[in-house]
């Protein structure tokens, strides 16, 4: 015989029906997005979002792989209608339930490119029969309350999806059509909760299947387990329970011990321990918990647990915790969610930046707080199962997608998966042990993809916005998510338990207190440990006399991640010592707060330090987030991760938000109110030290080593390996460029370093300014563009003004070794901060060279404009030796502002002012031969081209003797003309190589000197 719950009854249903429509969704927007969103009277873009109609039923292959899932929803159906017969005895429910499914297989078999009326006949009557049939089952339903509320939701929403109809139908109103497609699915979403929630009604009920061994007939049977037992051969009732959980006892008082206090064993299936007969043996343990006022107090008595699981007459041992195994499953799981978490906010930052404001599509970063809905029935147990199988598989692979819109749905998709999972996992750990081992390798996941980054040049290979053409491992990734996804429910179950009835209760204040902290934790971790090079930037103030004034990305980048490394193997140290990590968290924030600390005083006393106090507060705080326990905190703490997220971002982002001006250029506060509630919360719960087993303890010590070699082949491979050396010496020419490269993301949302590196090597750059550069943010990935474009094309680097300094950034890549450099921050009283890199570089024969990088202010504000133009024209005018401008100047040629960069004050003249079509970007020069210039179309890069000037240095006897007249515009006529080594390459003619190609010109412009 063969026995089954019938609580899997509507879990069977609710997957086979949500897979159903959310596969057609999903298929459709791939394959037929504009078609499926085109209405009587709109298309994209006025409308955006399909209707459930068009998804299921307009086009092929959709309709057909929603009508084969729901096809196999029938079954799971029709028992379900049957076990609420057996549970209600009610004829009339069981024929409203018939007919109810019979109009649902009306309006989903007969679309309404079908038959339009007869489809919405069915669907209206599938409407009119949903209220006797939700009535009649909440009447004889335990779940009254959940089910009122999915109820009155579901009815409720049909109020604004009839308004919105009108509107699209009557009114013939813009994208109305696609919000009421917004209510349309929410009463699919909520109709199918309706029936997920027989799931505590239907744990009464068990399936028998049965051969009757006289007759050989096959037995099916639904049996109440309320009012029916199972009877041995002489015909007794005897008890057929589930065998008990892990035992944990918590008690308010310690003589609750004595009286027996015990855990229960509702439901031990429900913690995904359900693999055949499990024999567990161990001793009894005891959890004590006393509450006051003030604090709590746990004490642990050591508990010895051995679990062995049987199936059929295999003898299958399962891994425990402490087990290399378990503990690399668990790194990777951890490894996945740092993945998804900081690929989502890398890839939302793409929608602002084409929008030039609030697009929207930041609403896809509340996907962070899904654990808010594992409060709802049935979602737990099916995150336990498959949550984390699916947000890995999904996230990861959101880069086959190649829309950026559906590309962000899908990885936020992903994110939201894989933080239910983590969530999830923490609240089902069982013993402060459990979650003392958990924590170790979740921090050891956060550090692997630390290193992973460094290794890769600051980019994460299984981001969305990589792929196999620009150095993404994403089918790599999508196969080691897959099989951490399988394995994981498996493994998890040997220290897993239902938990919920067994924590310690406490005040709300205090849960409060400790999920705003990990909100704070979370943040403070993604701000500034996500990257290996961030806390670099924040102390980094540029060359002084030929010597770095603070760390360079390389080696001290592999400095941070021994750091990260150490921290996280010794983290358990102050568990029960608070103190120790709160002291070095006020010190390190005091010394990331003050403006005036830089270099590497603040490297270390400040970005280390803070590292170290954030890793070891993670224990803390994830024992005390798994005594919390409530799904409605751990959505909290995201919640408030997420307000601090945009925080971060509206101090830069000021002049494009609403409010900017409160945060504006504030990443002081932002930190330290960070630091404060991460203060608080560590602080609320008293927690015992940390006790781990030797095998534990041997295991994480041989994967610290392996990541140790990790690192030392990191820092290995990243080594400079020569002397950046100029592409022409022998004719004395300086090569400059100037493009604007909107963070490193191309107009499709996939990374653009390889593209950049490949037009910058063919165009023979001695040096490079970049602007639009400073990715060193949450949402921008904490990604350092200069170290893949410096080690590959051999440069000199300076980052620029740091992710503390408030601005959008500027970089100077060169050749030539660069002498010294000031970073500046150009006047801006009214909009957004100008940052510009004075440097100076040593040329040919020891020729001193000054270059300034430079990104003026918005257009809109005129009066930063003109005080920055005025300050830079001071600035390039108060040395007499050869200078360069790469720079973005919102003028336009011969007018306002640019006749105060070229002018007597800067001594700076424009490389061709006949060259009348500029509005951003400009070359100007002084002390230099002209030789040649070029626009670049900006391929698939960014919205803006690349400017390229070509220079010769001079001796003081040529400048002497050329005097004024190496300004005057001379064109050579015919290229042929010009010394082959002076020339452009000639690929960038015509079509040019890969979308770039001269353009405006058509042509390189040569000059020559009369």
């Amino acid at each position: 015989m063969i026995s089954l719950k019938a609580k899997y009854i509507p879990i069977a249903h609710t997957i086979c029906a949500g897979a159903a429509f959310l596969v057609a969704l999903a298929v459709g927007c791939r394959l037929h997005y504009i078609k499926i969103v085109t209405n009587a009277h709109y298309t994209y873009p006025e409308e955006w979002f399909p209707s459930v109609s068009a998804t299921i039923g307009d086009r092929y292959p959709e309709r057909s792989i929603f009508q084969i899932l729901i096809a196999l929803t029938a079954f799971p159906r029709f028992l379900l209608l049957l076990g609420h017969y057996i549970l209600n005895k009610s004829v009339a429910t069981a024929l409203v339930g018939l007919a109810r499914t019979v109009t649902c297989g009306g309006w989903v078999y007969i679309t309404s490119t079908d038959d339009h009326n007869t489809h919405d006949v069915f669907m209206i009557s599938y409407i009119v029969l949903t209220i006797p049939w939700d009535t009649m089952i909440i009447r004889h339903s335990e779940n009254k309350k959940s089910k009122k509320l999915a109820m009155t939701a579901f009815f409720g929403t049909l109020v604004p999806l009839i308004y919105w109809f009108i509107q699209h139908n009557v009114h013939t109103r813009p994208g109305a059509y696609s919000i009421y497609a917004y209510f349309e699915w929410s009463l699919i979403v909520l109709d199918i909760a309706f029936d997920a929630l027989a799931y505590k009604d239907f744990e009464k009920l068990t399936i028998h299947l049965d051969l009757n061994p006289e007759t050989e007939r096959g037995l099916f049977t639904l049996e109440n387990d309320d009012l029916e037992a199972t009877k041995d051969e002489s015909g007794e009732q005897i008890n057929d329970k589930p065998l008990p959980a892990k035992s944990n006892t918590f008690t308010s008082d310690p003589a609750d011990e004595a009286n027996g206090s015990d855990s229960s064993d509702e439901d031990y299936n429900a913690s995904g321990s359900d693999f055949g007969d499990t024999e567990i043996i161990q001793e009894e343990s005891t959890q004590l918990i006393s509450c006051e006022d003030d604090e709590i107090q746990i004490m642990i008595q050591e508990e010895e647990v051995k679990t062995t699981t049987f199936i059929g007459s295999n003898f299958i041992k399962l891994p425990d915790q402490q087990s290399l195994f378990h503990i690399t499953l668990a790194i990777v799981n951890s490894f996945l969610f740092w993945t998804l978490l900081t690929g989502l906010f890398c890839s939302v930052w793409y929608f602002p930046l084409w929008y030039m404001g609030i697009s929207g599509y930041e609403a896809s970063i509340l996907s962070a707080t899904a654990p808010f809905l594992l409060s709802l029935p049935l979602m737990p147990v099916l995150i336990n199962l498959y949550g984390g199988l699916l947000g890995g598989v999904i996230g990861v692979g959101a880069f086959l997608v190649k829309k950026p819109e559906a590309r962000l749905m899908t990885v936020a998709l992903g994110l939201a998966l894989m933080n239910c999972s983590f969530v999830q996992n923490l609240r089902m750990i069982g013993g402060s042990e459990e979650a003392n081992m958990f924590s170790v390798t979740w921090i050891l996941g956060l550090v692997f993809s630390v290193i992973l980054k460094a290794r890769f040049f600051s980019n994460n290979p299984l981001w969305p916005i990589l792929n196999e053409e620009n150095g993404g491992w994403n089918k790599t990734g999508m196969a080691i998510a897959l099989i951490s996804g399988i394995l994981s429910p498996l493994v998890s179950s040997a220290y897993s338990q239902k938990f919920d009835a067994l924590r310690p209760k406490f005040c709300f204040w205090k849960k409060l207190a400790i999920s705003s902290g990990f909100g704070c934790l979370v943040f403070a971790m993604h701000q500034l440990m996500t990257d290996s090079s961030t806390i670099i930037y924040w102390s980094w103030e540029g060359f002084g006399k030929g010597v770095a004034q603070g760390p360079l990305a390389w080696p001290y980048n592999c400095l941070t991640c021994c750091v990260l490394l150490m921290s996280s193997l010794f983290s358990l140290k102050f568990v029960n010592r608070p103190m120790v990590p709160c002291g070095l968290l006020i010190v390190s924030t005091v010394v990331l707060c003050a403006r005036p600390i830089s270099g590497y005083f603040n490297y270390i006393f400040g970005g280390l330090t803070y590292i170290t106090a954030l890793i070891f507060m993670v224990p803390i705080y994830l024992s005390s987030m798994n005594l919390v326990g409530c799904p409605l905190f751990f959505g909290w703490s995201f919640l408030v991760y997420v307000v601090l997220v945009l925080a971060h971002v509206w101090t830069v982002a000021y002049a494009f938000v609403p409010g900017g001006w409160l945060l504006r250029e504030r990443i002081e506060y932002v930190l330290a109110f960070s630091t404060i509630l991460i203060l608080i919360g560590s602080s609320t719960l008293k927690l015992p030290a940390a006790r781990l087993g030797s095998k534990f303890s041997k295991n994480i010590y041989f994967v610290g080593l392996l990541f140790l070699s990790f690192i030392a082949k990191t820092a290995y491979d990243l080594r400079p390996t020569g002397v950046p050396t100029p592409y022409h010496p022998q004719e004395k020419l300086i090569t400059a460029g100037i493009w604007t490269i909107h963070f490193g993301l191309d107009n499709d949302m996939w990374s653009s370093e390889q593209k950049m590196i490949d037009l910058m090597r063919d165009m023979e750059l001695d040096i490079v300014g970049l602007l639009e550069t400073d990715t060193q943010r949450i949402t921008m990935g904490n990604r350092d563009l200069t170290a893949k474009m410096a080690h590959d094309l051999g440069m000199y680097a300076d980052f620029g003004p740091g992710p503390n300094k408030h601005t959008w950034g500027c970089v100077l890549l060169s050749k030539f070794p660069i002498i010294n450099s000031t970073h500046h921050l150009l006047p801006s009283p009214v909009g957004e901060l100008a940052p510009a890199i004075q440097a100076t570089i040593e040329a040919y024969d020891g020729t001193l060279v000054d270059v300034f990088v430079f990104h003026s202010g918005q257009e809109e504000d005129e009066e930063d404009r003109r005080l920055q133009t005025a300050e830079l024209a001071r600035l390039m005018g108060s040395s007499d030796r050869p200078a360069i401008l790469l720079s973005y100047l919102v003028t336009e040629p011969l007018e306002g502002n640019y006749n105060t960069y070229v002018s007597e004050l800067s001594g700076m003249h424009d490389i061709d002012p006949t060259d009348d079509d500029r509005w951003c970007q400009y070359i100007l020069y002084k002390n230099l031969k002209r030789v040649g210039y070029a626009r670049v179309s900006r391929g698939s890069v960014t919205d803006t081209e690349l400017q390229v000037g070509k220079f010769q240095t001079m001796n003081a006897e040529e400048a002497r003797s050329y005097g004024e007249s190496i300004y005057d515009v001379n064109y050579v006529q015919e290229a042929e003309e010009v010394n082959e080594e002076w020339r452009f390459p000639d690929a960038y003619l015509g079509e040019g190589v890969n979308g770039h190609h001269y353009h405006v010109f058509d042509e390189p412009r040569y000059y020559e000197l009369l």
